[in-house]
């Protein structure tokens, strides 16, 4: 091969070769990006469904039921209280993980089912009633956030 072969070659790579291994590589990165992003998500999810396994392991707390509550026993109203605590944990971990201000596609949808999931048990005023101790220590970004889901239910109910 000649001179000439190997420099039109070096054109040929580097007009090329070079943009299409960037790009090769971006596409990856965010593909990577995004599987870890549905990785975390997928363990979140597990462990909010371990935690209604608790739920449902307490059907005397009566924590998925929309009647009115009954009266409860101290041991109850501690038991209660502990997975309330869970629960928040579990909020804070995924607020964390998942939150971002400037969210769009399927980030923006999983993060939707997770303030889905904050607005619901905010619905509950036994909840909302032991937020206060609840957020104690929080992140305070997440304190604000779930304060604001709390506040936004309670004026929406009629009184």
């Amino acid at each position: 091969m000649s001179i000439a072969t190997w420099e039109l070659l070096s054109y040929v790579v580097t007009v090329i070769g070079l943009p299409l291994a960037i790009l090769t590589f971006v596409l990856e990165q965010r593909k990577e990006r995004e599987n870890e992003d549905e990785e975390v998500y997928q363990l979140l999810a597990d462990n909010y469904t371990d935690f209604l396994k608790l739920v449902m392991a307490n059907p005397d707390l009566q924590l998925r039921s929309h009647r009115g509550a009954l009266p409860m026993t101290a041991e109850q109203e501690e038991r209660k209280l502990v997975l309330f605590e869970i629960l928040i944990s579990l909020f804070e971990r995924a607020y964390l993980l998942a939150y971002d201000p400037d969210m769009r596609g399927k980030r923006l949808r999983r993060w939707m089912s997770w303030e889905d999931y904050m607005r619901e048990w905010c619905l509950r005023e036994d909840f909302r009633q032991h937020l206060p101790r609840l957020l104690v220590g929080e992140d305070a970004d997440f304190v604000a956030h779930i304060t604001r889901i709390a506040q936004e239910i309670t004026q929406q109910k009629p009184a």
